[in-house]
């Protein structure tokens, strides 16, 4: 691992900070607020998902890529581990769903107990670990070698939905709106991002970040209502996108479209000298050659521009972006590979450029910070739960009234119990032991 890897959890409320010694967990209440909570050192560790604001959190170390640690942080109680067959490429989460993705298959775990629900196998080669999971869990991961067509799983019902031809070359960033009825796509060309209508595969919209072809996107996310797209690549600009609100109600009136007639394959395969920016005289620019051209190069010309951009200061960061609001202003989150997280203004009226209003360091650790003692597992060749046997004392009120704890993961187990206590607690900075206990219940 190069520089710091930076991760947010679901709405942007906290931020995981890796380094090859170890990560740190920030919860981020403000702009000027941006507070450290949790650290482990001593540790390489390559993924960290944290649910929401909640005390549960999953990790995954470089030492064994195959395992999921599953933990309650705040009470310092390892809850299981999982063993899967291959390498963990990314993991998402929501209240209901774990959803485990690694090169050749995708495993979907019910969060309240852990157990496997569906293992989708044999899917199409995916190594960059492709998957994004809805707040309803909808659930798209692409499902071809050589187009950039992807599928929709509804991960609820365990059944598939619409398979969607986004790109013709493949794809290289996915992302579901938090309510699921939208989805954002972008190709390995970098050109061109597009949003389509889950309900029935139909195209809202489409985004064109610049002329310049095969820039990686490496990242998109929508706000929090769904109005704005953020998309980020390997360059230093950020683009933000407009979301056309007429153009989704009229797209989610719309039948169910054919695969076939989803992708305009000649959209992305225009060649152009030019390796500038349009500006804004492309409307006009549109107008007086529309007639004259072919419609190929009227539609590139009418593919909707970035609403607003921020340039970061140093060019080839890795970066990742948030949009996010802080008390009735949306900011722009943008946390680098330098170990810092950029705060930009953003304007929801006008757009424009961005303006950098505050950074916060997050390469420093405070003292006395938790450690966690993970057991060692076996490896397997398919997906198990691995109990953790070994009883840890919980001196704390709560838990002398609670009394010994019970092994195994079943519904009525301390462990269960634990688990669904993390999912639906926030994680507090004050001692336990000064609030009187309140017995965790699993929830329908």
């Amino acid at each position: 691992m190069t520089g710091y890897k930076m991760n947010y959890n679901q709405d942007f409320t906290s931020i995981s900070v890796l380094s090859k010694t170890g990560f740190r967990l920030y919860t981020i209440s403000s702009v000027d607020s941006v507070d450290e909570i949790y650290s482990k050192e001593n540790e390489n560790i390559r993924i960290v998902e944290r649910l929401f604001n909640s005390s549960l959190m999953v990790l995954v170390t470089e030492n064994k890529p195959n395992c999921l640690k599953m933990l309650h942080f705040k009470k310092k109680l390892e809850i299981c581990n999982c063993v899967y067959p291959s390498t963990i490429l990314c993991v998402r989460m929501n209240k209901c769903r774990l959803v485990v993705c690694l090169a050749e298959s995708i495993h979907i775990h019910d969060i309240q107990d852990m157990k496997i629900l569906k293992s989708i196998e044999n899917i199409s080669l995916n190594e960059l670990g492709l998957c994004t999971l809805s707040l309803n869990s909808h659930l798209a991961y692409p499902v071809s070698g050589t187009s950039g067509e992807l599928q929709i799983f509804k991960a609820n019902e365990l059944k598939e939905g619409l398979t969607i031809q986004a790109h013709k070359t493949l794809l290289s960033a996915i992302c579901f709106s938090p309510t699921g009825m939208l989805i954002a796509t972008a190709s390995e060309r970098g050109t061109v991002i597009r949003v389509f209508c889950v309900k029935n595969g139909q195209r809202v919209q489409e985004f064109r970040r610049g002329m310049k072809r095969y820039v990686r996107i490496e990242s998109l996310v929508f706000s929090a209502h769904a109005d704005f797209l953020c998309v980020s690549s390997n360059k230093e600009t950020i683009h933000i996108f407009k979301i056309d609100t007429k153009e989704v109600s009229l797209a989610e009136h719309r039948p169910v479209l054919e695969i076939k007639a989803v992708n305009n394959p000649t959209l992305e395969d225009i060649s152009t000298t030019n390796n500038t920016e349009i500006d804004s005289w492309s409307g006009y620019l549109t107008k007086t050659i529309s007639t004259y051209f072919p419609s190929q190069v009227s539609n590139v010309l009418n593919q909707n521009r970035a609403f607003s951009t921020a340039v970061l200061s140093q060019p080839g960061l890795k970066h990742i972006c948030g949009l996010t609001k802080f008390g009735k202003e949306i900011k722009l989150m943008v946390a680098c590979e330098d170990g810092f997280l950029y705060i930009y203004d953003f304007s929801n009226a006008i757009g424009g450029s961005c303006k950098l209003i505050r950074a916060h360091d997050l390469r420093n650790t405070l003292e006395g910070v938790i450690e966690l003692n993970f057991t060692e597992s076996p490896n397997k060749s398919t997906p198990i739960i691995i109990e953790n046997n070994e009883r840890q004392k919980d001196s704390s009120y709560a838990g002398i009234l609670k009394g010994d704890y019970e092994n195994g993961l079943t519904a009525e187990s301390a462990k269960c119990r634990s688990l669904c206590d993390a999912i639906n607690s926030p994680a507090k900075l004050y001692d336990e032991m000064q609030f009187p206990p309140v017995k965790p219940t699993i929830r329908d």
